[in-house]
């Protein structure tokens, strides 16, 4: 099944540059119970190839598949697997948006995102929604099984490509952080900090408009007037640059 994950890869990386360790029965220390995993994608056929491989591994155990975040949610809630394989985007409900519901309703489970985006959004998204691991389909399939294990023991799994755009863009946030040192926060409107505190909860737009009584367009126009006065680019780094410039205290 080597074909369904494209090309083979010798080279998926730990959160930092310690790689992945083998994680062979011989390695790693016996368990008493099989690593018990959760398979969510929309393509029932990549499922039904990921259950196929993981089952001639002795130390894990497929007990479960969902076809979208929301149906993930109730899977989790029912089976509370170890671990979650977990596509980003799905019908009905997102992997990402998913991943704070699964937290809520089965905390000890560990989620790893298994998908095609390599999109820099959807990594930090993923991380601050309380994803352990992202992982691209390109990888080979001995290489899932080895990542199942590495996150089942405490790891955090990112491939090579998406952990080093991680690095650069944290170098990045960093540089420009320093560049600014000197020069006085812009203020931000009460509502704007209300929206900014919502943002670093996790919440989606929607969801802040909820909270606050407001419409999903106006919550966009408050992140993007943020982003343009703080000079920066992307919701995460607006919370790490508030928190950092004491303009935002999260208890």
């Amino acid at each position: 099944m080597a074909d369904s994950f494209g090309p083979m890869r010798d080279d998926v990386a730990g959160a930092a540059d310690d790689g992945v360790p083998g994680m062979g029965p011989d390695e790693s220390s016996p368990r008493k119970e099989p690593i018990r995993v959760l398979v969510v994608d929309d393509h029932a056929l990549f499922r039904r190839g990921l259950e196929i491989v993981l089952a001639a591994e002795e130390d894990i155990q497929v007990v479960g598949e969902a076809g979208d975040g929301a149906e993930a949610v109730d899977k989790a809630a029912d089976l509370l697997p170890d671990i979650i394989l977990m596509d980003v985007r799905m019908p009905k409900r997102g992997g990402i948006e998913a991943c704070t519901s699964i937290k809520e309703v089965a905390p000890s489970a560990k989620i790893i995102m298994l998908t095609i985006s390599d999109e820099e959004a959807d990594l930090y998204d993923a991380i601050k929604a309380g994803a352990t691991g992202y992982l691209l389909k390109e990888i080979s399939t001995d290489e899932v099984a080895t990542a199942i294990r590495a996150v089942a023991d405490g790891q955090s799994q990112i491939s090579p490509s998406m952990a080093s755009k991680l690095l650069t863009e944290f170098k990045s946030m960093i540089q420009r952080t320093d560049e600014r040192r000197l020069v006085p926060a812009p203020r931000l409107t009460d509502r704007e900090l209300e929206v900014l505190k919502l943002v670093a909860t996790g919440m989606n737009n929607r969801d802040i408009a909820k909270e606050l009584f407001i419409s999903e367009n106006t919550v966009k126009n408050h992140v993007r007037n943020i982003l343009e006065k703080l000079q920066l680019h992307s919701r995460m780094e607006a919370v790490v640059y508030a928190m950092r410039e004491k303009i935002l205290e999260i208890r």
